[in-house]
């Protein structure tokens, strides 16, 4: 499958998600070290770059946003491999 996106792009999008979910809740990059635990430097080189460890961006995004949206993308649904499990699937609801 080809992908329009690469992983530099989304690295970008989601700094600049940060950052603007860092400014809707009006925090500046001092207060959301203060919420976050992230330091100041980690912060504006990410912001500026998209370069930062996995865990200092879920500490930030915990910061800014729901942590819990992050773990509805590792839920999957299992596709149904028959028309007996679609279905039962559809029975139940």
């Amino acid at each position: 499958m080809l992908e329009l996106h690469t992983p530099y792009d989304l690295q970008l999008e989601l700094s600049q998600f940060i950052r603007k979910m860092r400014k809707q809740k009006k925090l500046s990059v001092k207060a959301l070290v203060d919420k976050s635990g992230v330091p100041d430097s980690t912060i504006r080189k990410f912001e500026a770059t998209g370069e930062i460890s996995l865990r200092q961006f879920l500490m930030l995004y915990a910061a800014v946003s729901q942590l819990k949206k992050i773990k509805v993308l590792m839920e999957s649904e299992e596709s149904p491999n028959s028309i007996d499990e679609v279905l039962k699937s559809h029975a139940k609801s």
